[in-house]
């Protein structure tokens, strides 16, 4: 061995003792392991309520009422879903629900950006006006106006129909503002140079605003999906025939009429389960640009 590697072997040797004794003096982050405790513990709370719907829907009705009750997964599941699946209609409550929630949703957004397009880059007279008249809506809850914008949807006769379930449902206070905020963040720098280039206000909303604003509308998109998918009140008013009820509502067929039955709560829950994937499946999807949308918001 060479004297270089000798003294290189030298100083790793006196090295550990120094590294051990610093291990051992090291102390245990316990604020750690009681922040991810609670994390864990709030997480079990939130999500055993869906272990136990999910549980649920994988038991027969005896397994369902024995105490203490069962709190692991059956094997009736395959005939439990089939049969809400069926008993349900449920191939037309999900179509009925997504374009509900898609039709919602794109409205809003589309025509949330153009409302904010024209309060923050047009001067006219009244606009603090028009924005605080479109922001004091918020302080109106739903059943304040529900029964007159009933009224004028069976007016001009669009009960059971798409255009009654998704048209009075696009208009967004809450998407205006957070369009208007984030407008206000851009530098008026490009404003100016878009016009010394000629580009036209709507060429300007189409090919500068838009490309910035993809994060925010991904994340408002998943929060108006879900919104629009767990419409109750709205949908229960303006349909009655099974084949425009949408899956919130559509559940309660599955509740027998009379009290001389059990209700199937197996099947109920499965039907439940079903209903539930598709926003989960759209939050899964859309997770990086919604958390993205978050945090640009922020900023």
């Amino acid at each position: 061995m060479s004297a270089d590697g000798a003294a290189v072997a030298s100083a790793r040797v006196d090295a550990l003792p120094r590294v051990a004794a610093a291990r051992r003096g090291r102390t245990f982050d316990w604020g750690t392991v009681v922040v991810h405790a609670l994390l864990i513990l709030c997480v079990a709370v939130i999500a055993f309520p869906l272990y136990y719907a999910f549980v649920i829907s994988t038991q027969t009705v005896p397994e369902v009422l024995g105490r203490p009750p069962l709190l692991r997964p059956s094997g009736h599941m395959l005939e439990n879903y089939a049969a809400a699946w069926q008993r349900s209609n449920m191939a037309r409550l999900l179509l009925n629900s997504a374009v509900v929630a898609i039709a919602s949703a794109l409205g809003k957004i589309a025509i949330s950006m153009l409302s904010a397009f024209a309060i923050v880059y047009f001067n006219f007279r009244g606009k603090s006006v028009a924005f605080w008249m479109i922001f004091v809506t918020l302080m109106l809850p739903v059943e304040v106006r529900i029964m007159s914008t009933y009224e004028v949807i069976g007016s001009i006769g669009w009960l059971n129909s798409y255009a009654g379930l998704t048209i009075p449902l696009m208009a967004s206070a809450t998407a205006t503002f957070l369009f208007r905020q984030f407008y206000m963040t851009v530098p008026n720098e490009l404003v100016e140079a878009a016009q010394l280039d000629g580009v036209g206000p709507l060429r300007f909303l189409w090919a500068f605003l838009l490309p910035l604003s993809w994060a925010n509308i991904a994340a408002l998109f998943v929060v108006l999906f879900i919104f629009g998918w767990n419409q109750y009140l709205w949908p229960l008013m303006i349909t009655n025939t099974e084949t425009m009820r949408v899956v919130v509502i559509g559940l309660q067929d599955l509740i027998p009429r009379t009290g001389t039955h059990v209700p199937e709560w197996n099947v109920m829950m499965a039907a439940a389960m079903m209903a539930l994937l598709p926003p989960v499946a759209v939050i899964l999807f859309m997770q990086r640009w919604f958390v993205k949308g978050l945090i640009e918001s922020e900023k």
